[in-house]
């Protein structure tokens, strides 16, 4: 088990429902994984993502896909992309199972 967090820590993580809008191969990256982009809704926009996913998804199955995501985790370089945000998933080993919601809703909408 990680580290017990206080209430107002979590409280600091603005998670939201987003859409996966474009995948590519990212081919540069150091592990097999995709360049995703992910419409946030509005206020906030298209976000770009490095998401090590292969194993479970193709790219075509990956678009127009709901799932949930992090918008205020710092920029993170990754050889010659920056993600501004993170997926999230559920994972083991090398298998990620993306966090969605179980209908369609509003781009953007806050998990509490």
């Amino acid at each position: 088990m990680e580290e017990t967090i206080v209430w107002k820590d979590y409280e600091k993580i603005d998670r939201r429902v987003v859409t996966i809008i474009e995948v590519k191969d990212f081919l540069k990256a150091p592990n097999p994984a995709y360049w995703v982009k992910i419409d946030f809704g509005n206020g906030i926009g298209i976000k770009k993502y490095s998401a090590q996913i292969t194993t479970l998804y193709k790219k075509e199955d990956l678009f127009g896909k709901q799932v949930i995501a992090v918008v205020n985790f710092p920029k993170k370089q990754i050889t010659n992309f920056m993600g501004e945000c993170l997926i999230l998933g559920a994972v083991e080993g090398k298998e990620v199972v993306l966090i969605k919601p179980d209908s369609a809703i509003p781009n953007g909408l806050i998990i509490s």
